[in-house]
């Protein structure tokens, strides 16, 4: 696609766009470009919906009695199986289950006894923190080697075997893994990889069989806009399935869990990672964000994200900015990351002018580019919008300096 080289130019790709429509199916304020690429999308109608209706309606008037007549006690592995379809797997392959840390602890501890060659967990050394965090601590309650990865080295630590947790989008740079190649290293030595699907489903086609990916979780309040803290997911391979032991069983994981049995019987599908009750709430909102998906091509999804990113770096090498992201989108997720001086002054400054984005310390600006509801112009605005910034020097006001908890 023809990157657009004028405001004019970025409305007519906006007229052309066959995404278009999705946009009127979020609730964003009038006045803000959202750009945000890490911990919450914008509400989807239909979330907004599916959670009033099940708080005043299935809470409210149902009480207890809504677990059967509202379906919420299969309403996670419900959005398991539909959320499969995102990620290329078997309805039965997914759960929508806990966090991501708790679900990559659970999936490394039912791997570790699966694998072959060292006894070890290899992480990134420039992975996102948690999953640097979970390994380190899985390490040593089961006393294996923690390895931290340093950049080029991965199929190195791959093969020697054990257990590797690696992100299929880096949460920084944007790259883009070949999953591919990782798992055929990995097959060859009898190594487990765990992908981090965090920053890489809603926004990029994934396609778990063709890639021979074996076990996978990932977060749902990203680019599927699930909600603040909504679940995550957790996917396994139907022919492992009966291989992995969780180390944390719970009842809603058993195979009959109201015959209240006192030795665990796991079930058969993904759904044996479950653990305690389900957030209700948090699942009916996550039901309604699904429901954008419903037909769409996500191979056409990753070819607007792609668009929009190549845009934003098509400018910012206009303005003379460092472009950290791949330039080439089928090497890149669905955010573009920027090295920018006085970086976080200056994400304050685009926020006062309505545009949202994140800053990772210590210079990293990055834009998160979801392709339903964010527009070409709209990039192009940004990236306007950021260049005046730089030149005036606008960002060093000191209210632009004050450090967020949150940033």
């Amino acid at each position: 696609m023809k990157i657009a080289t004028t405001r004019d130019e970025a409305l007519a790709l906006d007229a052309q766009d066959p995404l278009a429509k999705a946009r009127a199916q979020f609730k964003l304020p009038d006045d803000v470009t959202y750009l945000v690429g890490h911990s919450l999308g914008p509400p989807h109608n239909a979330a907004l919906e599916k959670l009033n209706h099940c708080a005043a309606d299935s809470w409210a008037k149902g009480l207890v009695g809504s677990w059967n007549s509202a379906g919420w006690f299969d309403l996670a592995a419900k959005l398991g199986g539909k959320l499969s379809g995102l990620i290329g797997a078997k309805p039965d392959e997914v759960m929508v289950t806990d966090t991501v840390s708790v679900n990559l602890f659970k999936l490394a501890a039912s791997a570790l006894p699966l694998t072959q060659g060292t006894r070890q967990i290899c992480v990134d050394a420039e992975e996102f923190p948690t999953d640097q965090y979970i390994a380190q601590a899985f390490a040593e309650l089961t006393n294996v080697t923690c390895r931290r990865v340093n950049p080029g080295e991965d199929f190195n630590a791959l093969s020697e075997g054990g257990i590797y947790i690696k992100s299929a989008v880096n949460y920084r740079s944007g790259e883009r893994v070949n999953m591919r190649a990782y798992e055929d290293k990995a097959q060859e030595s009898g190594a487990l990889i765990l992908w981090d699907l965090s920053h890489a489903t809603g926004v990029i086609a994934l396609d778990m069989k063709a890639v021979g990916a074996k076990l996978a979780t990932g977060c749902t309040y990203k680019y599927l806009n699930g909600g603040p803290g909504a679940p995550s997911f957790l996917y396994a391979e139907k022919h492992l399935l009966p291989e992995l032991h969780t180390p944390l069983p719970g009842w809603m994981g058993h195979a009959a869990p109201f015959e209240f049995d006192g030795q665990y019987r796991p079930r058969e599908d993904a759904a044996r990672f479950a653990s305690g009750t389900p957030p209700i709430l948090s699942l009916s909102a996550l039901e309604g964000a699904l429901d954008a998906f419903e037909g769409l091509d996500m191979k056409a999804l990753e070819a607007k994200s792609g668009a929009l990113g190549d845009l934003c770096i098509a400018r910012a090498q206009d303005i003379g900015l460092d472009v950290m992201s791949p330039r080439e989108a089928s090497k890149r997720g669905g955010h573009v990351s920027l090295k920018v001086e006085n970086g976080y002054p200056v994400t304050r400054a685009l926020h006062a002018k309505g545009f949202q984005s994140d800053f990772r310390t210590p210079d990293t600006i990055r834009f998160g580019f979801s392709p339903l509801y964010l527009r070409y112009v709209d990039v192009w605005d940004l990236m306007g919008a950021l260049a005046e910034i730089i030149e005036t020097k606008s960002w060093d006001a000191p209210e632009y300096h004050a450090r967020s908890k949150v940033t």
